[in-house]
């Protein structure tokens, strides 16, 4: 070790960033050990305390901290104080880029509780912060992060007011990710240089969500009725699902830049699906994978689809996936009536169909048969069939006639 070049030792070092390896590494050698103050990361992970019995993970992850000149990262998953936090961070919160924190909360102790979030506001040059497991239960105590991008948080209990007061901290975000988060209700983000976007929310799925970014390129939102997104001229992917509850009132503007749209959940509003229809046109990737409508709690099959005038409303569309409910709608009886020779579907060229049902046999070939003929750049459609009841007499006449189907186009068509 001792007659390595030096430019070759901080490129092995980079690569050495669990705790445990880099206290093994400086028993290695002196030019090791002397090499460490040079690290700029350290990882502890969840057990690495588990068989250390004489000193307390708070004093040894100090201890290490404070051995390093200019730690940039820094990622704890193992358990610690609210006190250890702050302490680790008085050393090294001047240099730190990135924090990733497992918080463990819980609401028995709320004082600790809050005392971990009031700490994190010692790391001001912060550019990326991650936490697990928050108690986020009154607003966090921090001086504004000017240079944070990237904000995630997991498994969160807060409400309305607290994560706004957080996010008002983080004026600069260009991500933000909050999964599993519990006890919103309405949500409004306003981030003017925000462009990537995920937001995953327990409970009911009544919540109503507001984002205002100007630049936001990329949503994905789960558990919201309500979603209003009043500027969009840069979003591209938009991806919207509500699996406990139903989404009703929609509103965004023009989508000129869109490109790609998910439309997932159990219950939709017609009114919200037909918006977003019309509102995609420019589309290229469309998923529908929504298994009912209705405006109540009754839920409803989707009305009767005309697949010509669905096809001339989205002419740009590529890529075409379609779940159960989508596709029966494609295939009710008058739904081919103005297919002829003229008819074209210009730029598909992928087709996902998921098939729950055998009702309806006939329309449904015909309807695949026609975005055969009429796809002049299809090249690739697979067919799923997904828990289709075999008690029901014609299943396995469909199969059959699936079967026939994917056999007469095998260079295109596949079953899944």
């Amino acid at each position: 070790m001792d007659f390595l070049p030096d430019a070759i030792v901080p490129c092995i070092l980079v690569y050495v960033t669990n705790a445990k390896d880099v206290a093994s590494a400086s028993c290695v050698s002196k030019r090791w050990k002397e090499s460490i103050p040079y690290l700029n990361k350290l990882v502890f992970p969840r057990n690495i305390f588990d068989d250390v019995k004489r000193f307390s993970p708070d004093d040894i992850i100090g201890h290490m901290v404070s051995s390093i000149n200019k730690l940039e990262e820094l990622v704890v998953y193992c358990p610690f104080s609210g006190s250890g936090l702050a302490s680790w961070l008085s050393l090294a919160g001047h240099s730190l880029r990135k924090l990733e924190l497992k918080m463990d909360d819980n609401l028995v102790d709320m004082n600790s509780c809050s005392r971990k979030l009031d700490s994190i506001g010692a790391a001001t040059n912060l550019e990326s912060l991650k936490l697990w497991g928050v108690n986020m239960t009154r607003g966090p105590k921090w001086h504004t992060f000017h240079k944070l991008r990237n904000l995630e948080i997991v498994g969160a209990v807060t409400d309305d007011s607290n994560l706004h007061a957080a996010l008002m901290a983080c004026p600069n975000l260009s991500n933000l990710l909050l999964l599993g988060c519990e006890g919103l209700t309405d949500v409004f983000i306003e981030l003017p240089h925000l462009e990537k976007c995920k937001l995953d929310f327990n409970g009911l799925g009544k919540c109503s969500l507001t984002v205002n970014s100007p630049k936001l390129q990329h949503l994905e939102v789960q558990g919201f009725s309500g979603i209003r997104v009043p500027v969009t001229q840069f979003l591209r992917d938009l991806i919207i699902s509500n699996t406990a509850g139903r989404v009703g009132a929609l509103d965004f503007g023009k989508l000129v830049a869109l490109e790609s749209l998910e439309m997932r959940g159990v219950q939709w509003c017609w009114s919200a699906i037909h918006y977003m229809l019309q509102l995609a046109s420019e589309v290229k990737h469309l998923l529908m994978k929504v298994e009912f409508t209705g405006d109540f709690d009754a839920l409803q099959p989707f009305p009767e689809i005309d697949i010509v005038d669905f096809f001339n409303s989205h002419p740009k569309l590529t890529k075409f996936e379609i779940h159960g409910a989508m596709f029966a709608a494609l295939c009710q009886r008058n739904s081919l009536r103005n297919v002829d020779s003229r008819f074209t579907i210009p730029c598909l060229e992928e087709v996902v169909v998921t098939v729950r049902s055998p009702l309806n046999a006939e329309q449904k070939m015909s309807t695949l048969e026609s975005l055969i003929n009429c796809g002049k750049k299809l090249r690739k459609m697979r067919i799923r069939i997904l828990q289709m009841k075999s008690s029901h007499s014609s299943t396995d006449d469909f199969f059959e006639d699936i079967c026939k189907f994917t056999h007469s186009h095998r260079r295109i068509v596949s079953i899944e």
